[in-house]
């Protein structure tokens, strides 16, 4: 601010001494009777004129500056979303077979579970094995909290036998000691069971012996919890499906029967399965 007053002031000076020669200059032409003087209040007129002049020099100076090309903030981009993908609803066709599936015989008398968990398991890419599965379900005398009774023991019983153990436990252990997405559950429909298998995820069934019929019966446990239980209990792998008949594995092997024949036997447990979530 120093500086640009002190180049007002000389400003004004350079100016009042041109006008001071103007006038004389003036004076001269028109005779020397006319006293020459000098208004001091146009002086401070010419400085103020001055003093804005260059304090807009220096402004427009200032903005030129800050605005250059290099300095000029960088537009406002508006983020746009992508438009979401339309749902679809899955449409299950008419029938549908996995054919990738592969399964072995049980290795206990009542090891069906098991067995059938650890092919289900390796479908998906995980490895489990019959044995060691077994050994890993829990133990009770209620087949929908654990295994009931010892897996030599012979088929056919019911609790509080050797019997065997039902979705929820099997799903459970998939779940927590394989991280497989399993879910227990039971009052299914045919429908559900075709929707999965569309999706190429195979079902673990609770079914009566190679997909016979069965008489449920009610049990109660040393607790006092109720629960269906029936002779001859078993599971298989349901693989696919048309619309008149459904296919399983059963110990490695492969079998087709019509729907009222599959519906009748899983029925006797209440259409009890696990499947991949």
């Amino acid at each position: 601010m120093k500086t640009i007053r002190s180049n007002n002031f000389l400003f004004g000076i350079v100016l009042l001494i041109l006008a001071v020669a103007l006038l004389f200059s003036s004076m001269e032409g028109q005779g020397s009777s006319r006293q020459a003087y000098v208004d001091l209040d146009q002086v401070d007129e010419i400085d103020l004129s001055v003093t804005q002049t260059l304090a807009a020099i220096f402004n427009a100076t200032q903005a030129s500056i800050i605005n250059i090309p290099g300095n000029t903030p960088l537009p406002t981009v508006t983020q746009t979303s992508l438009p979401s993908p339309i749902p679809t609803e899955f449409i299950v066709p008419d029938s549908f077979y996995i054919t990738n599936i592969g399964g072995s015989r049980q290795y206990f008398a009542l090891g069906c579970e098991a067995s059938a968990a650890a092919d289900w398991a390796n479908y998906f890419g995980v490895l489990v094995y019959e044995y060691d599965f077994q050994h890993q379900l829990p133990l009770s005398d209620n087949p929908d909290l654990g295994f009931v009774g010892d897996a030599k023991g012979p088929w056919g019983q019911v609790p509080p036998y050797a019997y065997g153990v039902h979705a929820a436990p099997v799903a459970a252990l998939l779940r927590e000691e394989y991280g497989l997405p399993a879910v227990a559950a039971k009052g299914l429909t045919l429908e559900q069971v075709r929707e999965k298998l569309a999706q190429s995820k195979p079902v673990i069934a609770w079914v009566i012996g190679n997909m016979t019929g069965g008489v449920p019966a009610e049990y109660t446990d040393s607790q006092g919890n109720t629960t269906i239980v029936a002779a001859y209990e078993h599971v298989v792998i349901l693989t696919g499906y048309n619309q008149d008949s459904i296919r399983y594995m059963n110990n490695g092997k492969f079998y087709e029967v019509p729907n009222d024949v599959f519906l009748n036997s899983w029925g006797v447990l209440g259409n009890m399965a696990v499947m991949y979530e």
